[in-house]
């Protein structure tokens, strides 16, 4: 079930969002010092390109620099991506077949808005 779920939201609506992170990516890896912000982002493209099956957890050695750095994210990159989200995550939900996807979308959010600090993980 969850490689089908993959498959539609890959088509529908992952493809896209893992390019928005990408760019963002690239953009933040132009300088030396947002490098970190970029690598983020293209975990977080993975994860946008197949969600089903994964899940999103706290690590337990993010610091104050990951707080600092979600901050940033957020005022520069974090707030778009969020919107992206929460406005594909309602057009799927207008149809009973992308609800489950809508709600993936949904979770999804969190993580874009402040990445640092956070780790992919499959669900066994």
């Amino acid at each position: 079930m969850r490689t089908l779920l993959n498959i539609i939201w890959l088509v529908l609506c992952g493809f896209w969002m893992a390019v928005g992170y990408l760019i963002a990516g690239v953009i933040c890896c132009i300088l030396i010092v947002t490098i970190p912000f970029g690598l983020a982002s293209f975990r977080i493209a993975h994860y946008a390109l197949w969600p089903f099956g994964r899940t999103v957890v706290d690590r337990r050695d993010a610091g104050a620099a990951s707080c600092i750095g979600n901050v940033v994210w957020f005022v520069f990159a974090g707030w778009w991506l969020a919107i992206g989200h929460v406005v594909t995550g309602i057009a799927l939900c207008l149809t009973i077949v992308g609800i489950p996807l809508g709600i993936a979308n949904f979770k999804l959010i969190p993580v874009s808005l402040v990445p640092l600090g956070k780790e992919i993980v499959e669900i066994a």
